[in-house]
Protein backbone atom coordinates (compact mmCIF):
# COMPACT_ATOMS: atom_id res chain seq x y z
CA UNK A 1 0.00 0.00 0.00
CA UNK A 2 1.29 3.23 -1.23
CA UNK A 3 1.85 6.41 1.43
CA UNK A 4 0.09 9.32 0.92
CA UNK A 5 2.70 12.05 0.63
CA UNK A 6 1.16 14.30 3.36
CA UNK A 7 0.74 11.51 5.74
CA UNK A 8 4.11 10.47 5.55
CA UNK A 9 5.84 13.41 6.18
CA UNK A 10 3.16 14.08 9.11
CA UNK A 11 4.72 10.87 10.45
CA UNK A 12 7.72 11.41 10.17
CA UNK A 13 7.35 14.84 12.44
CA UNK A 14 4.95 12.81 14.75
CA UNK A 15 7.74 10.17 14.94
CA UNK A 16 10.62 12.76 15.68
CA UNK A 17 8.64 14.43 18.50
CA UNK A 18 7.79 11.16 19.95
CA UNK A 19 11.68 10.27 20.09
CA UNK A 20 12.39 13.56 21.28
CA UNK A 21 10.24 12.69 24.94
CA UNK A 22 11.73 9.93 25.27
CA UNK A 23 15.08 11.42 24.72
CA UNK A 24 13.97 13.80 27.60
CA UNK A 25 13.51 11.00 29.82
CA UNK A 26 17.41 10.78 30.92
CA UNK A 27 17.63 14.20 31.87
CA UNK A 28 14.29 14.21 33.60
CA UNK A 29 14.61 11.11 35.52
CA UNK A 30 17.75 12.40 37.12
CA UNK A 31 16.10 15.74 37.77
CA UNK A 32 13.32 13.41 40.02
CA UNK A 33 15.79 11.47 41.57
CA UNK A 34 18.34 13.67 42.71
CA UNK A 35 21.97 12.28 42.42
CA UNK A 36 23.81 10.83 45.27
CA UNK A 37 25.06 13.89 47.07
CA UNK A 38 21.73 15.58 47.00
CA UNK A 39 18.58 12.96 46.92
CA UNK A 40 15.66 14.33 45.73
CA UNK A 41 13.01 11.62 45.38
CA UNK A 42 13.44 7.99 45.64
CA UNK A 43 13.33 5.86 42.48
CA UNK A 44 11.38 3.34 43.47
CA UNK A 45 8.57 6.50 44.01
CA UNK A 46 9.50 7.84 40.58
CA UNK A 47 9.29 3.65 38.88
CA UNK A 48 5.96 3.72 40.54
CA UNK A 49 4.51 6.71 40.69
CA UNK A 50 5.27 7.76 36.44
CA UNK A 51 3.40 4.10 35.93
CA UNK A 52 0.41 4.91 38.51
CA UNK A 53 0.11 8.31 36.62
CA UNK A 54 0.15 6.64 33.37
CA UNK A 55 -2.22 3.81 34.71
CA UNK A 56 -4.78 6.93 35.79
CA UNK A 57 -4.69 7.90 32.34
CA UNK A 58 -4.60 5.13 30.17
CA UNK A 59 -7.53 4.18 32.44
CA UNK A 60 -9.46 6.95 31.81
CA UNK A 61 -8.70 6.72 28.06
CA UNK A 62 -9.61 3.35 27.76
CA UNK A 63 -13.19 4.21 29.07
CA UNK A 64 -13.71 6.93 27.24
CA UNK A 65 -12.68 4.91 23.90
CA UNK A 66 -14.54 1.98 24.84
CA UNK A 67 -11.74 0.01 24.11
CA UNK A 68 -12.16 -4.01 24.69
CA UNK A 69 -10.46 -6.04 27.25
CA UNK A 70 -7.37 -8.09 26.27
CA UNK A 71 -8.19 -12.00 24.75
CA UNK A 72 -7.28 -14.31 27.42
CA UNK A 73 -3.62 -15.69 25.62
CA UNK A 74 -2.63 -11.61 25.29
CA UNK A 75 -2.71 -11.34 29.37
CA UNK A 76 0.96 -13.24 29.45
CA UNK A 77 2.28 -10.77 26.85
CA UNK A 78 1.06 -7.72 28.81
CA UNK A 79 2.33 -8.68 31.48
CA UNK A 80 6.07 -9.40 30.35
CA UNK A 81 5.43 -5.69 29.16
CA UNK A 82 4.42 -4.63 32.78
CA UNK A 83 7.45 -6.41 34.06
CA UNK A 84 10.27 -5.02 31.40
CA UNK A 85 8.99 -1.12 30.60
CA UNK A 86 6.74 -0.73 34.21
CA UNK A 87 8.79 -1.80 36.30
CA UNK A 88 12.62 -3.48 35.20
CA UNK A 89 13.39 -0.60 32.91
CA UNK A 90 12.40 2.45 34.68
CA UNK A 91 13.91 1.45 38.32
CA UNK A 92 17.28 0.36 37.58
CA UNK A 93 17.50 3.83 34.95
CA UNK A 94 16.33 5.73 37.92
CA UNK A 95 18.78 4.12 40.49
CA UNK A 96 21.89 4.26 37.65
CA UNK A 97 20.76 7.99 37.20
CA UNK A 98 21.50 8.84 40.60
CA UNK A 99 25.40 8.14 39.72
CA UNK A 100 26.06 8.50 36.59
CA UNK A 101 24.60 11.58 34.39
CA UNK A 102 22.16 11.32 31.65
CA UNK A 103 24.80 11.76 28.78
CA UNK A 104 26.90 8.81 30.05
CA UNK A 105 23.56 7.07 30.04
CA UNK A 106 22.94 7.75 26.87
CA UNK A 107 25.60 6.41 25.22
CA UNK A 108 24.81 2.90 27.39
CA UNK A 109 21.17 3.04 26.09
CA UNK A 110 22.05 3.51 22.51
CA UNK A 111 22.22 0.09 22.34
CA UNK A 112 18.41 -0.47 23.34
CA UNK A 113 17.70 -0.95 19.46
CA UNK A 114 20.11 -3.89 18.77
CA UNK A 115 19.61 -5.36 21.82
CA UNK A 116 15.44 -5.20 20.85
CA UNK A 117 16.50 -7.22 17.52
CA UNK A 118 18.86 -9.40 19.33
CA UNK A 119 16.17 -10.52 21.58
CA UNK A 120 13.73 -10.45 18.70
CA UNK A 121 16.21 -12.98 17.11
CA UNK A 122 16.12 -14.98 20.03
CA UNK A 123 12.20 -15.24 21.36
CA UNK A 124 10.54 -15.22 17.75
CA UNK A 125 13.90 -18.02 16.94
CA UNK A 126 14.92 -16.18 14.11
CA UNK A 127 18.40 -16.82 12.58
CA UNK A 128 20.35 -13.41 12.61
CA UNK A 129 23.03 -13.18 9.96
CA UNK A 130 26.58 -12.95 11.38
CA UNK A 131 27.42 -9.20 10.79
CA UNK A 132 24.54 -9.01 13.15
CA UNK A 133 26.33 -10.83 16.12
CA UNK A 134 29.29 -8.88 15.30
CA UNK A 135 28.04 -5.45 15.41
CA UNK A 136 25.90 -6.23 18.64
CA UNK A 137 29.12 -7.47 20.02
CA UNK A 138 31.21 -3.97 18.87
CA UNK A 139 28.85 -1.99 19.83
CA UNK A 140 28.98 -3.38 23.39
CA UNK A 141 32.64 -3.52 23.48
CA UNK A 142 32.59 0.45 22.92
CA UNK A 143 30.08 0.34 25.97
CA UNK A 144 32.40 -1.28 27.94
CA UNK A 145 35.28 1.26 26.58
CA UNK A 146 33.63 3.94 27.32
CA UNK A 147 32.33 2.67 30.74
CA UNK A 148 36.00 1.87 31.69
CA UNK A 149 36.99 5.09 30.10
CA UNK A 150 34.64 6.97 32.58
CA UNK A 151 35.11 5.19 35.67
CA UNK A 152 38.83 6.00 35.25
CA UNK A 153 38.82 9.35 35.14
CA UNK A 154 36.02 9.88 37.87
CA UNK A 155 38.37 7.83 40.25
CA UNK A 156 35.24 5.11 40.63
CA UNK A 157 37.71 1.91 38.69
CA UNK A 158 36.44 -0.65 41.29
CA UNK A 159 33.54 1.27 42.46
CA UNK A 160 29.89 1.87 42.12
CA UNK A 161 30.36 3.93 39.15
CA UNK A 162 31.79 1.27 36.82
CA UNK A 163 30.47 -2.53 38.44
CA UNK A 164 27.14 -1.54 39.12
CA UNK A 165 26.15 1.82 37.66
CA UNK A 166 26.88 0.82 34.05
CA UNK A 167 25.69 -3.20 34.78
CA UNK A 168 22.26 -1.15 35.89
CA UNK A 169 22.01 0.65 32.71
CA UNK A 170 22.71 -3.11 30.57
CA UNK A 171 20.02 -4.83 32.64
CA UNK A 172 17.11 -1.30 32.10
CA UNK A 173 18.27 -1.91 28.45
CA UNK A 174 17.79 -5.74 28.30
CA UNK A 175 14.64 -5.09 30.58
CA UNK A 176 13.05 -2.73 27.96
CA UNK A 177 14.06 -5.44 25.41
CA UNK A 178 11.86 -8.41 26.72
CA UNK A 179 9.19 -5.24 27.13
CA UNK A 180 8.98 -4.24 23.17
CA UNK A 181 8.87 -7.48 22.00
CA UNK A 182 6.36 -9.26 24.32
CA UNK A 183 4.38 -5.95 23.60
CA UNK A 184 4.23 -6.41 19.95
CA UNK A 185 3.33 -9.44 20.30
CA UNK A 186 -0.22 -8.19 20.65
CA UNK A 187 0.07 -4.56 19.07
CA UNK A 188 -1.51 -6.25 15.81
CA UNK A 189 -4.55 -7.06 17.50
CA UNK A 190 -4.87 -4.29 20.29
CA UNK A 191 -4.11 -1.71 18.59
CA UNK A 192 -1.08 0.22 19.22
CA UNK A 193 -2.06 2.76 21.44
CA UNK A 194 -4.01 0.28 23.97
CA UNK A 195 -1.42 -1.62 24.08
CA UNK A 196 0.87 0.90 26.77
CA UNK A 197 -2.82 1.86 28.27
CA UNK A 198 -3.50 -1.63 28.86
CA UNK A 199 0.02 -2.21 30.30
CA UNK A 200 -0.21 0.83 32.45
CA UNK A 201 -3.74 -0.24 33.79
CA UNK A 202 -2.82 -3.97 34.58
CA UNK A 203 -0.34 -2.57 36.92
CA UNK A 204 -2.14 0.04 38.42
CA UNK A 205 -3.56 -2.18 41.24
CA UNK A 206 0.15 -2.28 42.34
CA UNK A 207 1.44 0.85 41.32
CA UNK A 208 -1.43 3.13 42.91
CA UNK A 209 -1.27 1.98 46.74
CA UNK A 210 2.18 1.20 46.34
CA UNK A 211 2.96 5.29 45.54
CA UNK A 212 0.84 6.71 47.62
CA UNK A 213 2.50 4.39 50.56
CA UNK A 214 6.12 5.55 49.33
CA UNK A 215 4.36 9.44 48.98
CA UNK A 216 8.11 11.52 50.25
CA UNK A 217 7.31 13.39 53.91
CA UNK A 218 10.90 15.22 53.31
CA UNK A 219 10.89 18.28 50.96
CA UNK A 220 11.01 17.78 47.41
CA UNK A 221 12.53 20.67 45.30
CA UNK A 222 10.11 21.79 42.76
CA UNK A 223 12.38 20.59 40.19
CA UNK A 224 11.92 17.40 40.84
CA UNK A 225 8.35 17.07 41.05
CA UNK A 226 8.23 18.60 37.45
CA UNK A 227 10.80 15.68 36.24
CA UNK A 228 8.75 13.41 38.09
CA UNK A 229 5.03 14.44 36.58
CA UNK A 230 6.98 14.80 32.70
CA UNK A 231 8.30 10.83 33.04
CA UNK A 232 5.01 10.00 33.96
CA UNK A 233 2.84 12.18 31.59
CA UNK A 234 5.26 12.35 27.92
CA UNK A 235 7.64 9.98 28.58
CA UNK A 236 5.27 6.97 30.01
CA UNK A 237 1.75 8.15 27.83
CA UNK A 238 2.23 10.68 26.07
CA UNK A 239 5.34 10.17 24.01
CA UNK A 240 4.05 6.81 22.96
CA UNK A 241 1.10 7.71 21.02
CA UNK A 242 2.96 10.67 18.99
CA UNK A 243 5.32 7.92 18.29
CA UNK A 244 3.00 4.82 17.31
CA UNK A 245 0.98 7.70 15.11
CA UNK A 246 3.85 8.53 13.56
CA UNK A 247 4.69 4.48 13.04
CA UNK A 248 1.29 3.91 11.38
CA UNK A 249 0.89 7.31 9.33
CA UNK A 250 4.87 7.29 7.76
CA UNK A 251 5.40 3.73 7.74
CA UNK A 252 7.87 1.81 10.61
CA UNK A 253 10.33 1.09 8.31
CA UNK A 254 10.87 4.86 7.49
CA UNK A 255 10.00 6.32 10.93
CA UNK A 256 11.81 3.66 12.91
CA UNK A 257 15.15 5.55 12.11
CA UNK A 258 14.29 8.48 13.54
CA UNK A 259 15.39 6.50 16.77
CA UNK A 260 19.13 7.18 15.76
CA UNK A 261 18.35 10.68 16.82
CA UNK A 262 17.56 9.75 20.26
CA UNK A 263 21.09 9.13 22.35
CA UNK A 264 21.77 13.12 20.80
CA UNK A 265 19.08 14.84 21.69
CA UNK A 266 19.33 12.74 25.73
CA UNK A 267 22.97 14.38 25.41
CA UNK A 268 21.82 17.50 23.97
CA UNK A 269 18.53 17.93 26.65
CA UNK A 270 20.94 17.29 29.10
CA UNK A 271 23.14 20.03 29.07
CA UNK A 272 20.20 23.20 29.81
CA UNK A 273 17.97 21.47 31.94
CA UNK A 274 20.89 19.61 34.26
CA UNK A 275 23.86 21.71 33.28
CA UNK A 276 26.37 19.02 32.17
CA UNK A 277 28.64 20.11 30.11
CA UNK A 278 28.66 19.17 26.38
CA UNK A 279 30.90 15.95 26.63
CA UNK A 280 33.36 15.52 22.89
CA UNK A 281 34.07 12.42 24.25
CA UNK A 282 31.05 11.03 25.19
CA UNK A 283 29.43 12.95 21.79
CA UNK A 284 32.17 10.51 19.86
CA UNK A 285 31.02 7.48 22.07
CA UNK A 286 27.36 7.95 21.52
CA UNK A 287 28.17 8.37 17.41
CA UNK A 288 30.36 5.37 17.34
CA UNK A 289 27.36 3.14 19.30
CA UNK A 290 24.58 4.65 16.72
CA UNK A 291 26.93 3.27 14.40
CA UNK A 292 26.95 0.27 15.24
CA UNK A 293 23.18 0.20 15.31
CA UNK A 294 22.81 1.36 11.92
CA UNK A 295 24.92 -1.82 10.49
CA UNK A 296 23.24 -4.05 13.00
CA UNK A 297 19.75 -2.96 12.02
CA UNK A 298 19.91 -3.75 8.44
CA UNK A 299 21.91 -7.05 9.29
CA UNK A 300 18.98 -8.08 11.82
CA UNK A 301 16.53 -9.58 9.35
CA UNK A 302 17.04 -13.42 9.37
CA UNK A 303 19.25 -14.98 6.63
CA UNK A 304 16.15 -16.01 4.41
CA UNK A 305 13.23 -13.56 3.87
CA UNK A 306 11.22 -14.81 6.71
CA UNK A 307 10.48 -11.81 9.51
CA UNK A 308 7.23 -12.23 11.34
CA UNK A 309 4.65 -8.83 11.92
CA UNK A 310 5.75 -9.48 15.55
CA UNK A 311 9.28 -9.18 14.69
CA UNK A 312 8.39 -6.02 12.67
CA UNK A 313 6.62 -4.64 15.26
CA UNK A 314 9.11 -4.92 17.61
CA UNK A 315 12.38 -3.27 15.45
CA UNK A 316 9.97 -0.60 14.67
CA UNK A 317 9.15 0.31 18.96
CA UNK A 318 12.46 -0.03 19.86
CA UNK A 319 12.49 3.95 21.12
CA UNK A 320 10.16 2.69 24.39
CA UNK A 321 12.16 4.46 26.73
CA UNK A 322 9.49 5.67 28.83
Amino acid sequence: MKLDIKDETLGMWLGVVGVAMFAITLPMTRLATGSQEAPQLSPWFVTLGRAALAGVLSAIFLLVTRSPRPAPHQWKSLGVAVLGNCIGFPLLLAYALRVVTASHAAVVTALLPLVTAAVAAWVLHQRARLGFWLCAVAGSLLVVVFSVLRASQTGHGFGFGFEWADLLLVGAVIAASFGYIYGAQVTPSLGAERVICWVCVMALPFTLPATLALWPTQPVATSSWLGFVYVGMFSMWIGFFAWYRGLALGGALRVSQTQLLQPFLSILASIPILGEPLDLVTLGFAIAVVATVVIGKRLSQPAANSASPAASSAGAAAPRRG
